[in-house]
């Protein structure tokens, strides 16, 4: 199959893209991803008004390595003007696209009328993305869910109002706000997507495997895989996607040692960029996702969760078996 693709301007050498995760995908997760063959990294998602605030730990959020290439950031909010204001503002950042996000189900976005919030309101969709799109000269990508409760919602209809608000790329998560992350995607709600529109359309849901986002290829007609949850302790997935679409190959998953060296160069990161306080603590959830599955990961990921220093991580790690 053909490898490459594009958003605007934007080129990719693969069709598998980092999901934007809040909480995940910093910077030091983000450059992992791009070495194991991310094509796109997606950022953690950034406030609009925060940006406009000037808000120091938003700054923190936005910083970008040379090395993650292509990469996307994404503002959440819901009101045009000032989405438009906030993104002219950080349009001389070294971010290659501009992503609005329309899928955040959590309660506290979700009840400032942002995130997956916005699918109740097709014609305000329509007023940000038009908005975005003419404050900036990057593209401009949308992604959103395909329901709210109790609120019915045209995915197909907002993904074509999007394309004519001058939204370069769409990416689906084929789930609706009440599902959060449970429940099957609907992979066919992608399909309708990709039938309707002309720009690329990126598939999101369920793809845990090379197997898994061949079918959702296949299935679909979508131009790219978004990779999420699934790659929460396991950036080799990318290595693997790589090969099995360009050679068949079954993936090898990574032995223990690389699993070590893994979570010890990616908390050397974490503490390079936020000190060795906030860093071994962010690295807690990722060392029991890096471990889920493993003998003794329960009590692991118990003791994971006292760890205080890079030294004890060390000591933690060695007994791995």
């Amino acid at each position: 199959m053909r490898m490459g693709w594009k958003i605007g301007k934007v080129e990719m050498e693969n069709p598998f893209v980092l999901a934007p995760m809040a909480g995940v995908t910093d910077l030091p997760f983000r450059r992992i991803c791009r070495e194991q063959g991310a094509g796109l990294v997606c950022m953690e998602m950034v406030s609009a008004k925060a940006i406009t605030y000037h808000n120091k730990n938003t700054e923190a959020l936005m910083e970008i390595h040379e090395s993650e290439h292509p990469v996307s950031l994404q503002l959440f909010g819901s009101e045009p003007e000032l989405m438009g204001e906030a993104a002219r503002s950080i349009e001389e950042r070294p971010f290659d696209i501009l992503d609005i996000n329309m899928g955040c189900p959590v309660p506290k976005v979700v009840n400032n009328g942002e995130g997956s919030a916005l699918l109740k309101n097709p014609a305000l969709i329509g007023r940000i993305v038009s908005a975005v799109s003419g404050a900036v000269k990057k593209p401009v990508t949308v992604k959103m869910r395909i329901g709210f409760e109790n609120v019915p919602v045209d995915i197909v209809e907002i993904a074509k109002i999007a394309e004519d608000a001058g939204a370069a790329a769409i990416a689906v998560h084929a789930r609706t706000r009440q599902q959060y992350y449970s429940g099957k995607a609907d992979w066919d709600a992608i399909r309708r997507v990709k039938e309707a529109v002309s720009i690329p359309v990126i598939g999101n849901g369920d793809v845990d495997s090379p197997q898994k986002a061949e079918a959702l290829m296949r299935e679909t007609g979508c131009d790219a895989v978004m990779v999420g949850r699934a790659v929460r302790g396991n950036p080799w997935i990318f290595r693997e996607l790589n090969r099995y679409f360009r050679d068949g190959r079954e993936p090898e998953r990574p032995c223990l040692e690389e699993v070590r060296e893994m979570i010890l160069r990616h908390a050397r990161d974490v503490i390079a960029l936020k000190g060795e306080y906030t860093g071994i603590r962010e690295m807690r959830k990722h060392v029991a996702w890096y471990t889920a599955g493993m003998r003794h990961s329960a009590g692991l990921r118990r003791e994971s969760n006292t760890i205080g220093s890079y030294e004890e991580l060390e000591r933690m790690l060695d007994r791995l078996q």
